[in-house]
């Protein structure tokens, strides 16, 4: 695979976005639904003739395997750019080829950015002081050296692991808000054993702190942390940049965390393949009717699989219906 990577100077001029918040409900109001489409590529689910074609062009390499992923992405990107606000590709899905594999993630998300769309990198970083800020940077921001500024990966959004306490969290926050980006917090996440940490209960001295009686859990500790985080830097939708990842599995935990962070997005994954319904999403959006993005993977991008009336060739209106799809059962 050749890559280029002669990258020129960015100018001085560049226009101020829009406040992450505000720039997302944009999105959604266009779009008309709240659907997030995850990319996360799985090799032995592309169809034949994509791998056919690029191990023709490459042989049986990593090279092929790359281009096989950036090739299916861009299909999935151009049948939902117009229907859905934003996609969300999940770093592990690429990095595992390598470099070649990161590659093919930055390309993805240039070219869902160049299509309109917000993307999300679902990337869970975390760490303390400057190596925190070096995981901010290479994410939301452009790459200076030499006293030259050159494009970065500069994504939307990204997700980012709080557990390490506000020292790991501070330098996202502050470029977030620098460079009118958004972030994702995890708060109460989809995976069955989630419980585990988040759902353990506290001294009661802890919710005292806060004003609150009786025991707060690990998730409602950290829900009541985060609220401050972004407290001062509020869009004119009345949304914080600051949002949270609230898993679509634990309808109950995400009617209360709304309650504590009223003016938060919620990022909602497990939708879909992972067991949650429309029912129970609807406890992550306020009364407005936002307040939350779903987030579905698989069953958007494979639905050629699982629908008959798509062959492989038309993978990527497959994904376009199913997305359609997903998108009206949230309206009812």
């Amino acid at each position: 695979m050749e890559i280029d990577i002669s990258i020129s100077a960015l100018s001085n001029s560049q226009a101020p976005q829009a406040h992450f918040a505000d720039r997302l409900i944009a999105s959604i109001r266009q779009k008309g639904n709240p659907v997030c489409v995850g990319l996360d590529p799985r090799l032995e689910q592309i169809p034949e003739f994509i791998k056919e074609r690029q191990i023709k062009n490459y042989g049986r390499t990593v090279e092929a395997a790359a281009n096989s992923l950036l090739e299916f992405n861009q299909g999935i990107i151009d049948a939902v750019a117009d229907v859905v606000p934003c996609v969300k590709p999940q770093s592990a899905f690429y990095e595992q080829y390598g470099f070649i594999g990161s590659w093919v993630f930055e390309q993805t998300c240039k070219y869902a950015q160049d299509k309109g769309l917000i993307v999300i990198a679902d990337v869970k970083r975390n760490d303390i002081g400057s190596t925190a800020e070096a995981y901010a940077k290479a994410y939301l921001d452009d790459v200076t050296v030499f006293d030259e500024t050159f494009p970065g990966m500069s994504v939307d959004a990204l997700t980012v692991t709080p557990y390490l306490g506000y020292d790991g969290v501070k330098p996202f926050i502050e470029l977030a808000k620098k460079k009118a980006k958004g972030l994702f917090i995890l708060l109460k996440t989809s995976n069955p054993s989630s419980g585990d940490l988040q759902d353990q209960l506290l001294d009661e001295r802890v919710a005292e702190g806060f004003g609150t009686e009786g025991r707060l859990t690990n998730y409602e500790l950290m829900a009541h942390l985060m609220e401050s985080w972004g407290a001062d830097e509020v869009g004119e939708s009345g949304y914080s940049f600051v949002g949270a990842v609230v898993g679509a599995t634990y309808p109950k935990q995400a009617t209360r965390l709304r309650q504590i962070l009223p003016e938060t997005f919620f990022l909602v994954p497990g939708y879909g393949a992972q067991g949650g319904r429309a029912e129970d999403v609807k406890p992550c959006f306020n009364d407005d009717g936002l307040g939350a993005i779903v987030s579905s993977s698989r069953d958007i991008i494979f639905a050629y699989q699982e629908n008959p009336e798509f062959p492989p060739t038309a993978y990527a209106e497959a994904a376009r219906a199913a997305a359609l799809a997903m998108a009206q059962e949230l309206r009812t």
